[in-house]
């Protein structure tokens, strides 16, 4: 993938994700590609994180290998031992007012005890990252774990509010029509809606602090050396562009997943950080199942159902009289236990399976799975992508909803399903995704992109793997 230049002084990459599994797994895919093309790697998590990496993988899975140590440092949260990700609003405001102090001093540790810090590589969100940079006088990128169309949809808040677009005047334009206003000026998203837009932005609340966090961090982005998307040209070339308009040379150098299969099979590539445990045993199920017959659910790290909502979402897919493999979190019903009727239970004992959480690239790609009923993250929608399977969108909020509409409107390779959701409709939609026309025609999208996914990270000239080695090169490594 093209040499580093300076191959004598093994450059050093501290990589920081946002502290939620959605930032974490593809901040490790980077860090183990910097890794394998000479990079000593520190990944930082947050030490809630931290504690529950061990408790779901054991303390082995933290060890790290001697060119891949993980370190820790505060979030500023109140100690916590529940197994769900933080409140994501208290979590924006506790890194923005508490981790500067403590990742400088991790820095500072680094630079006495090994290979000195020679680049910082950080989620969008760890904008903190960009003063330590600067002070020691070494260069940041920044890696946004969104789309470039979610990327997009943030930067765009600032216009949003001074157009007078939000905040709203009072919840009634939740409901009224008013999200469906076309934003006819947003440059690189031709004929989206306010609706489209990431979900944060439809607050009553002038003072909103998760809007005002990613107003400040779209803003502090145009600070960083450069910046790189989990995402390829062919997929987004639009948002792309307009983002190319607005902030640092901007970079889509995805997906990772391919990059990460080409990493050589050492240590550091079996490296993983779930935060919950995983259960392999879905895997020999979907092994006993015919090819492209199977459903797979999973809404994620973060979304969470009512009762009655988890309860419409299980007849429908009890109806619609196809195999399924659902992933049920723990804490997926908000403020309960999920707990599924027994006689959706007995129904579907032959025909489904429930698991609390999965390998999910592994489960994806597997050939049984013919569809993936969604929450629309961009992780699952880039996965969804890369092994061509298409997709039942639910989103539930931040990027999502952006993301959900890109593969309704624009790729054709999903169908939203109503927030307010029916039984009735979850089993048509689910009959349609894996028997009808138009699952036949999204699948054969899907497969479409797929395979220029493939070829922009895997060929030499492939768009993605250009980027890649040039943000390696130009960026990151010592001159």
């Amino acid at each position: 993938m093209g040499s580093i230049s300076g191959e004598g002084l093994k450059p050093h990459a501290v990589c920081i994700p946002f502290p939620a599994q959605g930032h974490i797994n593809p901040m490790l895919k980077l860090a183990k590609i910097l890794n394998h093309k000479g990079f000593h790697i520190t990944f930082v998590n947050s030490e809630f994180n931290h504690r529950r990496l061990l408790r779901s993988r054991g303390p082995e899975s933290v060890k790290g290998l001697p060119s891949f140590r993980f370190e820790t440092i505060p979030d500023g949260l109140p100690p916590s031992d529940v197994d769900a990700t933080q409140d994501i609003a208290s979590l924006c405001e506790a890194v923005t007012q508490n981790c500067l102090g403590p990742f400088k001093d991790l820095i500072a540790r680094l630079n006495e005890s090994g290979p000195p810090v020679s680049c910082i590589v950080s989620d969008g969100g760890m904008f903190f990252t960009l003063d330590a940079a600067e002070e020691f006088g070494i260069p940041e990128i920044l890696f946004w774990s969104c789309g470039a169309g979610g990327f997009l949809g943030f930067v765009l808040y600032r216009l949003v509010i001074d157009k007078g677009y939000s905040p709203l005047k009072d919840s009634s334009y939740l409901e009224n029509g008013y999200l469906e206003t076309v934003l006819d000026w947003a440059k690189g998203m031709p004929g989206v809606r306010l609706r489209d837009l990431p979900s944060f932005i439809r607050t009553t609340n002038p003072d909103d602090p998760i809007v005002k966090y990613i107003v400040l961090i779209t803003e502090r982005a145009k600070s960083a050396s450069a910046i790189m998307v989990n995402t390829f040209d062919a997929l987004e070339q639009e948002a792309l562009n307009g983002l190319q308009s607005m902030l640092p040379p901007v970079y889509a150098a995805g997906p990772f997943q391919f990059f990460e299969q080409q990493v050589e099979d050492s240590g550091v590539r079996a490296l993983g950080l779930s935060l919950w445990k995983e259960d392999t045993s879905c895997v020999e199920w979907l092994n006993t199942n015919d090819p492209n017959s199977v459903v797979y659910v999973n809404f994620g790290s973060i979304t969470v159902m009512t009762a009655d909502q988890l309860v419409e979402f299980a007849w429908g897919l009890a109806n619609s009289k196809k195999p399924f493999l659902w992933i049920i979190r723990p804490d997926l019903v908000s403020g309960e236990e999920a707990v599924l009727p027994r006689e959706f239970v007995e129904e579907t004992r032959e025909r489904g399976m429930l698991a609390s959480w999965c390998p999910q690239e592994q489960v994806i790609s597997h050939p049984a799975v013919g569809g993936f009923l969604t929450h629309s993250g961009w992780n699952s929608t880039l996965e969804s992508i890369c092994s061509g399977v298409p997709m039942i969108c639910w989103p539930f909020f931040a990027d999502q909803q952006t993301n959900c509409w890109y593969c309704c409107t624009q790729w054709g390779i999903g169908m939203e399903i109503d927030t307010d959701v029916k039984r009735h409709e979850v089993e048509r939609l689910v009959r349609e995704l894996m028997g009808g026309e138009k699952g036949h025609e999204m699948r054969r999208k899907a497969m479409e992109l797929k395979k220029l996914a493939e070829d922009a990270a895997t060929a030499p000239t492939g768009s993605s793997y250009v980027n890649m080695v040039e943000v390696i090169n130009k960026f990151l490594s010592p001159n």
